[in-house]
């Protein structure tokens, strides 16, 4: 009896393609290795650069070649789960006649960006008459403009951490603070190799647009700067917050130690007034009487008042 073999119908790429005139834009949401095998069979890309698209750790750089670029960036998302800004990484191919983006679908600019491209013909004749290089300033402009309201987004939360600070909410207020200056960290460990990318990108792009962008590269280039100072700036304070944290909870600690210290000071003589008043031996001291308990709490009573007015004096209380 003969068999027969059902072949298991293969999954479509998880890519997408726009073409507007001589350009076509490649999209690639959640790359594996079937999309890498695509790109290798119908682009002549370096084998090692299909396989930075994959790698979750690459540091932002610029490989050229004779025919196109390869291009890694990372942009800063905050992770809801994590509660802390994490790096999300693009890569792109940019040739003659095509512009390729490899990314995990969580910048939001991007996804956008594309959509628009797909749905509206303005869109797409204002980003594609340019050529590639223009394509590829309008996604990194987009992509770079928005950090800047998670730039503000940390700055309102420092102002918050200030309130609280001062508000008698201690405990709060270091977790938040703790977790501002790792959200900082997380952000400068971002932009800090990126200036340096962006800041070469625009000679490097020239070949493949057909206007000069210097101009528009020099404006990004001075967003990304305006958000490392941002980050300069929101660093300096989050420190300084700290730092009169410290202060507050040491002088409220203090504090505390002070009064413990006058109420065991207090204490401590009293406690051997009736401690002495207290043993069963015969004192002669006030002999039997009913009024012998008054008389032991009138010598406290001094004792506590005379301690106060020592106290008082020297400023102490």
């Amino acid at each position: 009896m003969a068999t027969t073999k059902v072949r298991k119908k293969e999954e479509p790429l998880n890519l997408k393609s726009l073409t507007f005139g001589d350009l076509t834009w490649v999209n690639i949401e959640h790359p594996t290795e079937r999309e890498t095998e695509y790109l290798a069979q119908n682009y002549p890309f370096h084998p090692l650069d299909l396989d930075d698209c994959l790698s979750r750790i690459q540091r932002p750089k610029i490989d050229e070649y004779k025919d196109y670029l390869f291009l890694v960036f990372h942009f800063p998302v905050f992770n809801q789960e994590k509660h802390v800004t994490a790096s999300s990484q693009v890569s792109v191919f940019i040739g003659e006649e095509y512009l390729i983006t490899l990314h995990k679908g969580e910048l939001k600019p991007l996804v956008k960006l594309f959509k628009e491209c797909q749905i509206d013909e303005e869109s797409r004749q204002e980003n594609f008459n340019q050529g590639s290089g223009y394509l590829l300033y309008r996604i990194i402009d987009r992509l770079v403009d928005y950090c800047l309201p998670i730039l503000n987004k940390i700055g309102n939360n420092i102002e918050d951490v200030e309130d609280n600070i001062f508000a008698d909410e201690m405990p709060r207020a270091i977790k938040q603070i703790s977790m501002l200056r790792r959200d900082i960290i997380s952000f400068r460990r971002i932009i800090w190799p990126m200036r340096a990318v962006v800041g070469r990108l625009e000679p490097k792009v020239r070949r493949f647009t057909k206007i000069d962008l210097e101009v528009y590269f020099g404006d990004m280039v001075d967003h990304v700067d305006k958000i490392w100072d941002g980050l300069d700036e929101h660093k300096e304070i989050i420190e300084g917050l700290n730092d009169t944290h410290d202060s507050l909870a040491t002088n409220r600690t203090n504090e505390v130690i002070r009064v413990l210290t006058i109420v065991a000071t207090i204490l401590l003589p009293i406690t051997l007034v009736a401690s002495t008043f207290g043993m069963n031996i015969p004192l002669g001291v006030f002999g039997v009487s009913d009024f012998s308990f008054l008389y032991v709490l009138l010598i406290m009573l001094a004792i506590v008042s005379g301690m106060l007015y020592f106290f008082r004096r020297r400023h102490w209380i």
